[in-house]
């Protein structure tokens, strides 16, 4: 929920409060940042139906703007919660290298290809768990700055790019910090062995710039099969 913009939070609390009569209150697997996408994105609420999830599924999409859509609803154990419950988290960013009138709002532009290769010699330096406080946004309140991160690669073709990233948690901004400075990589900017000396400075000054939002995604959310009632 935001108090000057209209958030995907407030749009779904709305629709399950019409439906229901009654307010709603939300709690989601965590936030992005203005300008990114969710494949998939979860929340968790308590809730008295008296219909199907089915039927609440299709009346949520019937009230919800277009450019949301609930998928399904999932009965879960009462200590179920969507951001602390969830083991790993999965995003995706896509680069364009030839401009077109479609898509700019869900990829990131660049003429100039980078060495994709040598971006993911980089990649497996960003594999297990240490501390990422070079990729993170410097004002944050968090206990710590580790994540596992147990997949990271670029899959590439001479149209565009995708990076591929799954952790257990992410920082504020890393993602978007992380595709910067492996964009420095590939463009030899900085070398290996400079990168790898980024992540052990645990300094954000010393990674790259983050690229532009629209390219990112949320993709996927798993948790732990045992906290379904329901599959």
């Amino acid at each position: 929920m935001q108090p000057n913009a209209n958030t995907i939070q407030a749009e779904v609390n709305n629709a399950l409060a019409t439906i229901l009569q009654e307010d709603i209150e939300t709690i989601g697997s965590g936030r992005t940042d203005s300008g990114v996408h969710a494949k998939v994105q979860v929340f968790h609420c308590d809730l008295n139906i008296t219909i199907s999830t089915d039927e609440l599924v299709r009346k949520m999409n019937g009230l919800l703007p277009n450019d949301i859509v609930v998928n399904k609803i999932f009965e879960v154990k009462d200590e179920a919660h969507a951001r602390y419950n969830a083991i790993s988290r999965s995003y995706e960013y896509h680069i364009l290298f030839n401009r077109s009138p479609f898509g700019s709002a869900e990829h990131y532009f660049t003429h100039k290809k980078p060495d994709f290769k040598l971006m993911n010699k980089a990649c497996k330096l960003l594999i297990g768990k240490q501390d990422f406080t070079s990729f993170s946004k410097v004002k944050t309140e968090v206990n710590n700055f580790f994540c596992d991160i147990s997949k990271a690669e670029w899959q590439f073709s001479e149209e565009k790019a995708t990076f591929y990233v799954t952790a257990n948690r992410f920082l504020r901004g890393m993602v978007r910090a992380l595709v910067g400075t492996l964009l420095n990589v590939g463009y030899g900017t900085i070398s290996l062995e400079e990168f790898k000396n980024i992540i052990s400075a645990k300094d954000r000054s010393q990674a790259g710039q983050s690229v532009p939002p629209q390219g990112l995604y949320l993709c996927d959310v798993r948790y732990p099969e045992e906290l379904f009632n329901k599959l």
